[in-house]
């Protein structure tokens, strides 16, 4: 039996993690479990698994609602309660689907602690992947991919050589505005972007898609969980979301990973690795499928993607800008507050006036996390 620390787990990816552990009984004992501020679902998976221990972040409402988990689990919050929770005694794996730069902390004391890492959250390596791979290495801990074209690579390097690797190939749906112009973006709505045409997913991780921001979080993520160069990294649109990604390698083979757009497959394959194990759910069939489309992204349009790949080489401190510039200014356009464009406009005035510190430690990452926030404004 596995034992699970479940960090965000009233979240898309953190509730898709909880359907797999259901459907395999008996497989997965659940020790923690962490939500922000949705306490209701996170009381619902309290009484349901019985973790040891529960994390709602928002300190208010967990003083608030306390009395409520009495005799299921302890809660605790803020961050030194999700770092508790993902620390936990005996867990095995962390989940780490939280959303956002807070994730990180938890998921650094988690390889220190030696846990094996489910990672959901691209921000964890995009800000702090010089920290955390040589850590994880360090204390010998797997760091396993979530994200459907992370894992679509992971599963295309098994039983490869590393060594070997020509480049590897992200491939992108497209969003909802594959084919639009500027013009026309700065027209669509909230509700334009939340219509992804292929997944399910959280808000800000959507928007992301819509944005091409979250190709760009990719980029820099596989770029520290593979050991490969922001040059040796190929987007590709896709349409279908049937190829989730591709390795190229030295001699000119390329290896796909393909399958219908269904989160928990990933998920699965990173609860179980290496084994594979049966997972009830629609299969691919070529007959229906017929075809499958690629295209060049649009770099100027989508201008997230080239900054992300210009604040990739930059490196330092500039990714941490990038990342937490977006997050800002996602939360602000689903406020209502800003217009789409506005929030490749905003990167780029941050990446624009950013002193970049070569090196940063956590805490200057969490310190220049705030500062673009309070630039933003």
């Amino acid at each position: 039996m596995k034992r699970l620390a479940i960090l965000g787990s009233t979240g898309s990816i953190g509730t898709q993690t909880l359907e797999v552990v259901r459907a395999n009984e008996g497989d997965f004992e659940v020790l923690s479990l962490t939500a922000n501020n949705n306490v209701e679902l996170l009381l619902e998976q309290a009484k349901e698994f019985r973790p040891e221990l529960v994390c709602i972040f928002d300190k208010k409402l967990a003083k608030e609602n306390e009395h409520r988990f009495r005799g299921i689990s302890k809660v605790v919050s803020g961050i030194e309660g999700l770092i508790e929770c993902a620390v936990i005694d005996n867990a095995d794996m962390v989940v780490g689907a939280v959303v956002g730069m807070i994730g990180v902390r938890p998921i650094i004391e988690a390889v220190n602690a030696g846990k094996d890492i489910a990672l959901a959250n691209k921000e964890t390596l995009v800000t702090a992947g010089h920290i955390i791979m040589p850590l994880a290495k360090k204390k010998n801990v797997r760091i396993l991919p979530v994200d459907s074209e992370h894992s679509a690579i992971f599963q295309s390097l098994n039983g490869e050589n590393r060594k070997q690797i020509d480049k590897l190939i992200l491939t992108a749906s497209g969003g909802p505005f594959r084919g639009m112009n500027k013009e026309e973006l700065k027209k669509v709505t909230l509700e334009d972007a939340l219509k992804h045409p292929n997944w399910s997913m959280g808000k800000k991780i959507t928007i992301d898609s819509a944005t091409m921001v979250n190709k760009g979080l990719e980029i820099m993520e596989a770029s520290w969980l593979f050991d490969v160069d922001i040059d040796d990294i190929q987007v590709v649109i896709q349409p279908q979301s049937v190829i989730h990604s591709m390795v190229e390698f030295i001699d000119g083979a390329v290896i796909a990973q393909l399958g219908t757009p269904d989160m928990r497959l990933p998920i699965q394959y990173a609860l179980y690795y290496p084994d594979r194990v049966w997972l009830n759910g629609e299969r691919l069939n070529f007959y229906e499928l017929g075809h499958i489309d690629f295209t060049k992204p649009d770099y100027n349009t989508f201008e997230g993607l080239s900054l992300a790949i210009q604040a990739a080489k930059i490196g330092g401190s500039m990714p941490t800008v990038y990342n937490a510039a977006n997050e800002y200014a996602v939360a602000k356009f689903i406020a209502g507050q800003i217009g789409f464009t506005d929030i490749t406009a905003i990167i780029r005035n941050m990446m624009e006036n950013h002193n970049v510190v070569s090196d940063p430690d956590v805490d200057t990452i969490i310190e220049i996390e705030q500062e673009i926030y309070k630039q933003i404004g």
